[in-house]
């Protein structure tokens, strides 16, 4: 008999796993925004302050999470972020500076290096540029 580890007693995929703490984290807001827009809005019979409440939560949520979790939840939970390699250049590798992420680019038009720093929300943004890189070359 084969038993398929990664299933026993329910346990989740690590893909699974990776994306569970976004989901809860939305799943909490929405909850949250929900409870006050149905609290004040049909217990309290007070619609207006039930839906501004609402709407500030929503935001509020949305702007922790773009400018404080979400490289938090990628590094430290195992989540899923995308970026685009500009057009022209090669990937050449990536690291973690505390919570800020920083990738390195080739671009052999210039034959530049480029160190280009992601910081939560994207509001401090590094930049590093190495003139006469030639990574791939020896």
């Amino acid at each position: 008999m084969v038993v398929d580890t990664r299933r026993v007693g329910g346990c989740l995929s690590k893909k699974e796993r990776d994306t569970m703490i976004t989901y809860l984290y939305w799943i909490g807001i929405i909850l949250l925004a929900g409870v006050l827009l149905f609290g004040l809005g049909v217990k309290a019979k007070n619609w207006k302050v039930g839906g501004i409440l609402a709407v500030i939560v929503l935001i509020t949520g949305w702007g922790t999470y773009s400018f404080r979790l979400e490289q938090m939840f990628v590094k430290r939970y195992g989540g899923e972020m995308t970026i685009k390699v500009p057009d022209g250049q090669y990937h050449i590798g990536m690291t973690w500076k505390d919570d800020n992420l920083w990738i390195e680019n080739y671009d052999p038009d210039t034959d530049r290096c480029y160190f280009t720093e992601y910081s939560k929300g994207n509001l401090l943004q590094g930049r590093v540029i190495i003139k006469n890189c030639r990574p791939f070359k020896q």
